[in-house]
Formats: structure tokens, C-alpha cells, sequence
């Protein structure tokens, strides 16, 4: 059993009890064991339920770093359904880890009804389960993807190594940190990232493209198992030079629990990372919770949802929202992975089935 599913069959057993309104639990990052953590609960009255009066719980398993936005969407859903059901109560539980484990530990049995990840073959490897339908973009705006990040830099505070792009990255004596794209979407995009990144300076040239990328898989220090454990390990460990990772993570690390030690650097060009949510319809079906499942993601495209997103350094889909928001999330030219690399399938086949082109081009991959 993976720590998310103790940590969430532990947390259903204990909150069960509890109906005080608008309750919300975390786990911040100074007490997390790893980077797997069921760290976020609302309840309150007023739940969406099938049938008024009806008590609802919900479980979201999610990627990593979507702990901070989902602690704070999850109050702020219930209290948008309060009046409309005012007898009614809902659970929300929350499941973080890295992304393809969590859609592993759903398609194994781990109970959720909804699946937020952060990279379309996780919602995809659920569909080939049966557990997803197959139709499952077109069940909500903007191909079911509510919000999209990108990769930038963080770097020690007034960047001492002088990285400002990513071929600052293979200079001699820079060390990386950054999530194993083996096991997670922010270790993918990181890869991918750099790859395309390759390919743009190269103009399309695969074999520079490979040698360029490989130099800089030789300064990678560490590989760590999620985007929330490789900010620990830059951050509060103090290893490495750089951390690869999300811009929502990086403006975390940079605001918040890294504020002053270190400084974000955008490239010229990077990877647009996409968020996709989907239902879990048979779990939700057995549960009865398809009804409560749907408006719960329905939500993220609201005006409160979205500037929450902003807020926390996600670049919301509904553009009046991004547009409002340009002064935190500044223009970017970005490329996505699917029209760089073919299909997530072609992509998971490709770049990092065993003995793909990552493992082809890293020194010491991680398995």
C-alpha cells in the first residue's frame, strides 16, 4: 500500500466523525515524509449529492505539486454549493504523489472518483482501464484541462552560476535537480523541455539535439521521485544549483517557504504542460457520486477557480483570467509535447519505456 492510500483510508476513517462546516486539513511541506502525502480535506453542509440530503465523500487523487492549489479549491467548492444544498454534506479527500503512480494506484484500485493529473497519458492509462470514458476531453472546456504551466529555472538567490537559459545548463560544475521523469509529469517535462529546447537551437537536427541533451543529463545530481521532493531537496537541503521544474512550484519555492534564498529564471523557449481532470465513472457510478464528481471539476472552470489558479502561479485556460494575470505570469514562448513528440503513447514509447532515449541518453538513469 502506497503512503497515499494509508495516509487516505487513515484520514476517511478518522474524519468520518466530523461534521463541523468548512473543515480543511494540509500538511504543509516541513512535515511530509516524501513527496506522497494525502495532505487536503474540506467538509462542510452543503455538498453536492445525487439526492438532497444525501452525505457525499469524494477522493481526488492528484500529481504532486497540485497540493497547494486543490488545499484551497476544495473550500472554496463546498462553500459555492452551500446554499444550493443546505442539507447536504461532503468529504473531499486529497491524494498527492507522482503523477503516473497516482493514475497506477487508481488503475490497481485505489478508490477515486477524480483524476487531476498532470499529463494526458495518466487520464489515458485510466481510459484503457475502462475506469475513464473514452470521450473523456470532450466532457468539460478546453479539452478537459483547466489550467497549463510551463518549466523554468530556480536558482540561488542572484544566481551566482549565470543561468539564463538552457544551454546554461551543460556548463561544467552546475548541478541539477530536478523529478525522474521516469515516475513523474514534472520529470517528463523537464526532459521534454530541454529536448525541444534542442531541437529549436538546432533547427530540427535530432543528433545535436541528443548531445546537447545528454550534457546536460551529466550535471543532474539528483533525480528525486516528485516536483514537491526535488524543491525540498534544492531548497531546504540546499543541493544543487537548479532546480528544472514547474513555474507554479518555482513561484511557490520563490514566495513562500524559499523566499529569499532563491531566484526564478525563464528561458527563451520552453514546454507547455497541460493539467487534464477526468471522472473516474466507475468508481463514481458504484459510489453514486458521479453527479457530486462532476460539478467538483466542472468548478475548476469558474471565475473564483480560475484566479485561484493564477493566484498560485497556474495559467488558467479561461483567457480574461490569464490576461488579468500578466503581470505573474508573463508571456512565454512555449511549444506542446504532442506537436513536438507525436502522442503521449508515442511519447511514453519513445522517450522513456526501459531503455528509451532517456535512458539512452542520462548517466546513472533511474529506474
Amino acid at each position: 500500500m502506497t503512503t497515499d492510500t494509508a495516509g487516505y483510508l487513515h484520514k476517511n476513517k478518522t474524519l468520518k466523525a466530523l461534521s463541523i462546516a468548512g473543515v480543511a486539513l494540509s500538511l504543509g511541506i516541513a512535515g511530509c515524509s516524501n513527496n506522497e502525502q494525502a495532505d487536503t480535506t474540506a467538509n462542510a453542509e452543503g455538498a453536492v449529492a445525487t439526492t438532497e440530503g444525501q452525505d457525499i465523500e469524494l477522493l481526488n487523487v492528484s500529481y504532486d505539486v497540485a497540493r497547494d492549489f486543490y488545499k484551497d479549491y476544495n473550500p472554496l467548492f463546498v462553500e459555492h454549493y452551500k446554499s444550493a444544498h443546505p442539507n447536504s454534506k461532503i468529504l473531499i479527500n486529497q491524494s498527492h504523489g507522482g503523477s503516473s503512480k497516482q493514475a497506477l494506484s487508481v488503475a490497481n484500485g485505489l478508490q477515486a472518483d477524480v483524476a487531476t493529473m498532470n499529463q494526458g497519458s495518466d487520464i489515458e492509462l485510466l481510459e484503457a482501464k475502462g475506469l475513464v470514458e473514452s470521450d473523456w476531453e470532450s466532457k468539460f472546456p478546453d479539452n478537459a484541462v483547466p489550467f497549463t504551466s510551463t518549466i523554468v529555472f530556480l536558482v540561488r538567490k542572484d544566481n551566482p552560476k549565470g543561468i539564463n537559459d538552457w544551454e546554461d545548463l551543460t556548463k561544467a560544475g552546475v548541478e541539477i535537480v530536478m523529478a525522474n521523469p521516469k515516475v513523474t509529469g514534472n520529470g517528463r517535462y523537464a526532459f521534454l523541455g530541454a529536448y525541444g529546447y534542442g531541437l529549436h537551437a538546432f533547427n530540427d537536427d535530432e543528433a545535436n539535439a541528443k548531445n546537447y541533451v545528454k550534457e546536460l543529463l551529466k550535471n543532474v545530481k539528483v533525480y528525486e521521485n516528485g516536483g514537491r521532493a526535488a524543491t525540498t531537496t534544492f531548497v531546504q537541503r540546499g543541493i544543487g544549483d537548479v532546480l528544472v521544474t514547474f513555474e507554479n512550484e518555482a513561484n511557490l519555492a520563490a514566495t513562500d517557504f524559499g523566499a529569499g534564498q532563491v531566484d526564478i529564471v525563464y528561458p527563451s523557449y520552453s514546454i507547455k504542460s497541460e493539467s487534464p481532470v477526468a471522472v473516474v465513472k466507475t468508481v463514481t457510478d458504484k459510489k453514486g457520486t458521479t453527479e457530486a464528481a462532476k460539478a467538483y471539476l466542472d468548478y475548476l472552470w469558474s471565475e473564483p477557480a480560475q484566479q485561484l489558479a493564477a493566484d498560485l502561479y497556474l495559467r488558467p485556460s479561461v483567457k480574461t483570467v490569464l490576461d488579468k494575470n500578466g503581470d505573474k505570469l508573463p508571456p512565454i514562448e512555449t511549444f506542446r509535447p504532442n506537436d513536438a513528440f507525436g502522442t503521449w503513447d508515442e511519447i511514453m514509447s519513445t522517450y522513456f519505456s526501459d531503455g528509451g532515449i532517456f535512458d539512452q541518453l542520462a548517466v546513472n538513469a533511474p529506474q
